[in-house]
């Protein structure tokens, strides 16, 4: 299997998404420009963090015409695995993959500091390998993190369990204080109808080993390893 993180101007967790699945995991791994034309020969494509075109007009507002993701779509909409991570995810939305927005924080402050996340869903490629309601500690940093849409959107979402991580206390209790940015329900992550995209606010490549505060990113990206090995399985 072979993962590519997708490089725009103004990314900046572009190497650490890299490091954490080529150095930690010992995946292949290679960077995708923003300039491509094609993923072929992907199987798993990373939308990383950072400040894509410098966060002009939206976030992710210029990237989503960006060259590589054309073919970002077309993967995805034949079934590719997607994870868009921050800035990722608000590409992905900006593009369609996902549903909603991402808009400032309620306090209208960068916030960058270590969260914890519920599984909400693990029936997804990407947590796979997490137990039903286990909490997460992975870290957040952004201005624009607070999710948001349309109430038929969130009841859509419900239904399908389109929502993947809730924002919640360290013993997995979903209250507003543990809301960091003001995110609709607590929603810091949701994935399409299909399962195969998913976008979140949290750092996973930032919490992959015990001397970064947490490793428990890894989850996601194990998950996603583990997906890919068994969809190659059943196809041999």
């Amino acid at each position: 299997m072979k993962f590519g993180v997708v490089v725009f101007p103004g990314s900046n967790c572009d190497h650490d998404a890299y490091y954490a699945l080529g150095q930690v995991l010992h995946q292949p791994v290679e960077f995708l420009w923003h300039q491509s034309e094609q993923v072929a020969g992907f199987d798993a494509i990373i939308l990383p963090g950072g400040f894509s075109y410098g966060d002009y007009l939206r976030t992710g507002a210029i990237a989503r015409f960006s060259p590589v993701m054309r073919a970002v779509e077309r993967f995805a909409r034949g079934g590719g695995l997607v994870l868009g991570i921050c800035n990722g995810f608000q590409i992905l939305c900006e593009a369609g993959l996902l549903p909603g927005a991402l808009r400032r924080n309620a306090g209208l402050r960068f916030i960058c500091r270590q969260v914890h996340i519920r599984v909400e869903n693990n029936g997804t490629p990407f947590t796979a390998a997490a137990k039903p309601g286990q909490v997460l500690q992975i870290p957040i940093a952004h201005a624009e993190g607070n999710y948001f849409c349309d109430e038929a959107a969130l009841t859509e979402m419900e239904r399908n369990s389109q929502i993947v991580f809730r924002y919640t206390t360290p013993d997995g209790r979903e209250e507003a204080a543990a809301n960091p940015n003001g995110s609709l329900a607590n929603i810091a992550g949701i994935c399409n109808r299909e399962r195969n995209v998913l976008g979140l606010m949290p750092h996973p490549e930032r919490a992959v080993e015990a001397a970064l505060g947490s490793s428990d990113g890894l989850v996601i990206f194990r998950s996603l390893i583990e997906s890919l090995t068994r969809q190659a399985t059943v196809s041999a």
